[in-house]
């Protein structure tokens, strides 16, 4: 073999050796790469873990003194737990928490019931049903529809400002069955609220501000037709608490709120966005303590709307005035007596649930006054007991409305309730109630009518 080739053997075994050096080299540097990359990772959420058992050291701290000998361990929660594991396992991209805190409520409620005669709905009860015609017919009902859910979110805290929003839903809205229930939306609205100076903005669909309260009733409806006016709809609210001394505080709020008709049986659209103006609600109510120190509050609310219908079945252009004045108090007697009512009076009130359902008459296209009230007394609890009495009237002017004889579905003059309640609760959450009321509705012409009802409740809260 000559010298040239040999000399040529070694400078080829040469390079490949520095090729296959360069090749190590390349694969060594992209595995430590990825070494601390992962290191950089795990130093990342070891940190997260040792925040997150710190922070149940320092709760342990804080609820339960440490013996300097015994030095507290740190228990974590499910909730903690399901972290870590979540973390641990965690390959890649990121976790998804909500940044915000967010709150799950709601009732799971079966409500089944007996009416001596039959009532409008008889799921729950608002008036009787004429009696010209079906006389005391009983009926049985039964179902799940108050069953309810919703959300409460909260945002970051903040001393000087604080958001919110609340959604909430049941199933009494439109369905084609008793067991095929629609979905209603009750709440969905964002709060605005500055702490410090007791001043609040509400944007969204919640109860309407006039006749805040509601008596404690198993019935769905709340006295709703029969003395508890107000309803839910969309508005934007602003509400203002001054400090007025030790204890006594002053509020004042204001809302636009959406006008719902209650008259489109006889014409073509609703009424709300033709009038070209949002209604006007308000109240004004002083908090203070009275009997035995205990925080009474006496209220004063009004609204005033107007709607307008395209035209009725004359061709016609129609106005419709709607109005109401309202009184409401809350008095605590002692720690197992609380006194609450209200009472109204005002014209045009079908959506807003007064006038036993009857807001405008068809046939004059004059508006229908009506005036009631309500009063209920809450007892207890006593140990796990406790118990409500109570009742309600709505009256609607005779000479306003029409006869039951010319409009079948109208007609209704009176409708009356009392009622008496006990809630057991079996733990914390789980509760059963019993309802017992008598209610009478008296019509414009034949038909006034008479019922007893018993509505018995299972409730689970959550």
């Amino acid at each position: 073999m000559s010298i040239k080739r040999v000399a040529l053997i070694l400078v080829l075994t040469l390079i490949s050796r520095t090729w296959a050096a360069e090749d190590k080299t390349s694969a060594l540097e992209k595995e430590n790469a990825q070494l601390r990359q992962r290191i950089e990772n795990l130093e990342k959420k070891v940190d997260e873990l040792s925040k997150i058992v710190l922070q149940k050291v320092e709760v342990e701290k804080q609820v339960q003194p440490v013996k300097p000998a015994e030095p507290a361990q740190p228990k974590l929660s499910d909730e903690d737990i399901k972290k870590i594991a979540a973390s641990i396992e965690q390959k890649g991209g990121k976790n998804v928490f909500s940044s915000l805190e967010v709150e799950l409520y709601g009732m799971f409620k079966l409500d089944s019931s007996w009416d001596s005669s039959r009532m409008n709905t008889g799921n729950y009860a608002d008036w009787v049903s004429n009696e010209a015609s079906n006389g005391n017919d009983s009926e049985f009902s039964m179902t799940p529809k108050q069953t309810r859910f919703g959300l409460r979110v909260f945002g970051p805290p903040n001393d000087e400002f604080k958001t919110s929003g609340v959604a909430e839903i049941d199933f009494y809205g439109a369905d084609s069955g008793e067991n095929k229930a629609g979905i209603l939306l009750r709440h969905a609205y964002l709060q605005l609220d500055w702490p410090k100076d007791r001043f609040s903005i509400l944007a969204g669909q919640t109860s309407d501000l006039i006749s805040p309260l509601y008596p404690s009733t198993i019935n769905y409806t709340v006295g709703w037709w029969v003395g508890n006016i107000g309803y839910r709809r969309p508005q934007i609210r602003l509400t203002k608490i001054y400090s007025l001394g030790k204890d006594v505080d002053w509020t004042v709020s204001a809302a636009l709120a959406r006008t719902i008709s209650s008259a489109t049986t006889n014409f073509t659209t609703d009424t709300g966005e033709d009038s070209g103006r949002p209604g006007v609600q308000a109240r004004t109510a002083l908090k203070f303590p009275l009997i035995n120190g205990k925080a009474t509050e006496v209220g004063l609310s009004a609204h005033t709307a107007k709607e307008e219908m395209d035209t009725d079945t004359f061709g016609h252009n129609v106005h419709f005035d709607s109005h109401s004045l309202n009184l409401d108090l809350t008095q605590p007697i002692n720690n197992w007596l609380t006194l609450k009512g209200e009472a109204f009076t005002g014209k045009n009130l079908g959506s807003y649930l007064g006038g036993i359902g009857q807001g405008v008459n068809t046939l004059t296209n004059e508006e229908i006054d009506s005036h009631g009230g309500w009063v209920a007394a809450s007892l207890g609890p006593w140990d796990k007991w406790s118990f409500t009495i109570g009742g309600g009237v709505d009256t609607a002017d005779r000479d306003d409305v029409p006869s039951v004889l010319a409009v079948p579905a109208s007609g209704r003059t009176l409708n009356r309730n009392v009622f008496g309640n006990v809630i057991y609760s079996i733990d914390k959450n789980a509760k059963v109630g019993l309802e017992l009321s008598h209610w009478r509705t008296r019509y414009k012409g034949p038909g006034d009518a008479d019922s007893f009802r018993a509505q018995m409740a299972f409730m689970y809260n959550f």
